[in-house]
């Protein structure tokens, strides 16, 4: 079999609401095997094993020995057991984000990785929405970005923590606009004000930031995990437009200054599922040994955005 035909043997390490949909989508890539399954919930795994015609393996480590690609889509708080584990075996791994609990945890993962020679990609899923493929980095320059990401609180969970609360909603939400805006606006952040308080969980349920960067560009993003509706937008003003994108709908508008006033449009966007694009990359990347579109070092650097966000609240007497 050529090398471009070779089926990549993949596995998911924890099938719950998230890590369903990583078994789901492995199994249906005509190039990727999906081997198996494992879940902490050993009767979750065997439903989720039974649905994608797959093994419920007994443990994480016995997965990891019969794959070489592994999702792992855990609690954060256990990324960096579950991932080092694999990446130590010498596992190519995506990790859903963000990429650990702490910067130190982050930078460990990054370090284990390099060190095996292993594809280390972070599932910053939104980099892989349609809608952003409209605006290029080099040339966008943004002058200000404004970001609004909300959710209704997560259903409870029997034994667990409802799903992602485990963190701040700044780690557990806000991350994938931060990531997208370090990504856009490539300049360092020099100021951050932010606020935030704890509502139904122990750390930040709502939480607003305003950053400046280097460069001049000014940032206003929004999280929140306790509203009735749930929408991910973000806004940009460029030197010569003004870009409006819906993540969720995967629509947007482009208004633009002409010599006799302003021009919108719509703007074509062929839509299309995240996260099959981004497991579709991150198994390119396995075949190929290229780099992910969000490796672990990036992501450790959104991570480290979040951290300083919410030790800013907190300094503040925030929460």
């Amino acid at each position: 079999m050529a090398a471009e035909q070779r089926k990549i043997k993949a596995g998911v390490l924890g099938v719950g609401s998230l890590g369903q949909w990583h078994a789901r989508i492995y199994s249906e890539m005509p190039d990727v095997e999906l081997v198996g399954v494992f879940d902490a919930d050993r009767k979750r795994a065997q439903e989720i094993a039974e649905r994608y015609h797959t093994k419920a393996f007994r443990t994480a480590e016995e997965l990891a020995d019969a794959t070489e690609a592994l999702s792992i889509v855990v609690p954060t708080d256990k990324h960096r057991l579950v991932a080092g584990m694999a990446i130590a075996k010498g596992k190519h791994v995506l990790v859903e984000k963000p990429i650990a609990a702490t910067t130190q945890e982050a930078e460990e993962l990054v370090h284990l990785a390099q060190q095996k020679g292993v594809i280390l990609q972070v599932g910053h899923v939104e980099r892989f929405n349609p809608v952003l493929s409209v605006v290029n980095p080099a040339k966008a320059k943004p002058l200000y970005v404004e970001a609004l990401r909300i959710a209704p609180y997560p259903p409870p969970r029997f034994g667990l923590l409802p799903r992602g609360t485990e963190v701040s909603v700044i780690l557990d939400l806000m991350i994938h606009d931060l990531e997208i805006i370090l990504h856009l606006v490539q300049s360092k952040v020099v100021d951050i004000r932010a606020v935030g308080v704890p509502i139904l969980s122990k750390s930040e349920d709502i939480a607003n930031v305003r950053l400046r960067f280097e460069n001049g560009c000014v940032a206003n993003v929004t999280a929140s995990r306790i509203s009735m509706e749930k929408q991910r937008k973000i806004r940009m003003f460029l030197p010569d437009a003004y870009v409006s994108l819906d993540y969720q709908e995967q629509t947007g508008k482009i208004l633009r200054k002409k010599l006799l006033g302003i021009e919108k449009k719509d703007i074509p966007i062929h839509k299309g599922e995240p996260l099959a694009l981004e497991l579709r990359s991150f198994a390119d990347c396995v075949r190929n040994r290229s780099e992910p579109v969000v490796d672990g070092e990036h992501a450790a650097e959104a991570l480290k955005l979040a951290v300083a966000i919410v030790k800013s609240i907190r300094q503040n007497g925030q929460t």
